[in-house]
């Protein structure tokens, strides 16, 4: 079978397309073909940076933990009725050589989730790294709820910064699910019209006019809760903008590593400032969004494309270095790999 690998750390250079043996399937795991991968931040980042090492077998390690695809062999103890499932995969590269850049991969049984009939391999291949990481944002109010469903999020003002990028897309369709007002920041016209068309009731350009008074006048009683994509940048803004007892939770380090935090007014007013990644995310927090997510999908309140406000940046899997580079290098929308036609 074609695999993307790399065996040492770098650049997009790094990585080869080989021939490797088809996979099998260990005991609690499936062997799913893979026909999308998705690629996100964390993809290039793990592959530029010795974040984990490397798998110790020699065979390289296989990039991207996002994907979708068919199920066709289990293991030991996965029901034989699983194979020829729909899923959509989720830290497909997480302690394991095998991620989603590849046309075989086998992975834990839990994290090959059913894909709601109708739902495309696109929109499978674009859920894992964002949309779990937005269902954590939205849901680490101290007063809940601790899992998105319709109505969840009634009464509720979201801010969701860079409402034009993956995780802001999928923060914005899954708040509006729940029922919640979502605000979001952006930098530009095309950007405001992506995060329309995702479902923001309000944007705000923040290159331009005050944007503390902007998200004020859309929400007068102050946001709930703010997901958070430049915390070192926007700390000040998030405070001024923020009701009593919200939440804004930081998953990504845009804008700088460090952050100054306006403290008395974080205190004074029990701002809760939680940080979020998906790798540490608590058990029990990741299967009630793997659930909400697929409950999202399953309702059509999870969509891609430019109608979604998520354009879609297509690559061969020959091409999954140029796919990365164009991750990094700020690709608006979503970029995928065409796996099954390598």
């Amino acid at each position: 079978m074609k695999s993307i690998v790399y065996t040492q750390h770098g650049g997009p250079e790094v990585l080869s397309l080989v021939e490797r043996p088809l996979p099998e399937p260990g005991p609690g795991e499936v062997r799913v073909k893979v026909h999308v991968s998705g690629v996100n931040p964390t993809d290039w980042k793990s592959r530029s940076t010795p974040m984990r090492p490397l798998p110790d077998d020699g065979g390289g390690q296989v990039p991207n933990q996002d994907g979708a695809g068919v199920v066709d062999a289990v293991g030991e103890g996965v029901p034989a009725s699983r194979v020829g499932e729909r899923v959509w995969l989720y830290l497909a590269a997480y302690g394991s050589g095998h991620g989603s850049a590849q046309e075989y991969t086998v992975i834990p049984q839990h994290r090959a989730v059913p894909l709601p009939e109708g739902a495309s391999f696109d929109v499978g291949a674009s859920l894992g790294v964002p949309a779990l990481t937005a269902h954590r944002c939205l849901t680490v109010a101290e007063d809940g709820p601790r899992q998105l469903a319709p109505g969840a999020l009634a009464g509720r003002t979201v801010l969701v910064a860079g409402g034009a990028g993956a995780v802001g897309n999928s923060a914005i369709q899954l708040a509006r699910w729940a029922g919640a007002t979502v605000v979001t920041t952006i930098s530009g016209d095309r950007k405001a019209e992506l995060a329309r068309a995702a479902g923001a009731q309000h944007t705000v350009n923040y290159r331009t006019g005050k944007a503390d008074a902007a998200i004020r006048e859309a929400a007068p009683n102050g946001v709930d809760i703010v997901v958070e994509v430049s915390p070192a940048t926007n700390a000040g803004l998030d405070v001024a903008v923020t009701a009593n007892n919200a939440a804004i939770a930081y998953y990504a380090n845009n804008g700088g590593d460090e952050i100054t935090i306006p403290l008395r007014e974080s205190f004074s007013r029990n701002l809760r400032w939680q940080g979020v990644l998906l790798y540490t995310v608590p058990d029990e927090a990741l299967a009630a969004a793997v659930e909400a997510v697929s409950a999202a999908v399953a309702d059509g309140a999870l969509r891609v494309g430019e109608e979604a406000g998520l354009p879609l940046h297509r690559y061969a899997l020959d091409r999954t270095g140029d796919a990365h580079t164009a991750v990094e290098e700020g690709a608006v929308g979503k970029v995928l790999i065409d796996v099954a036609d390598a």
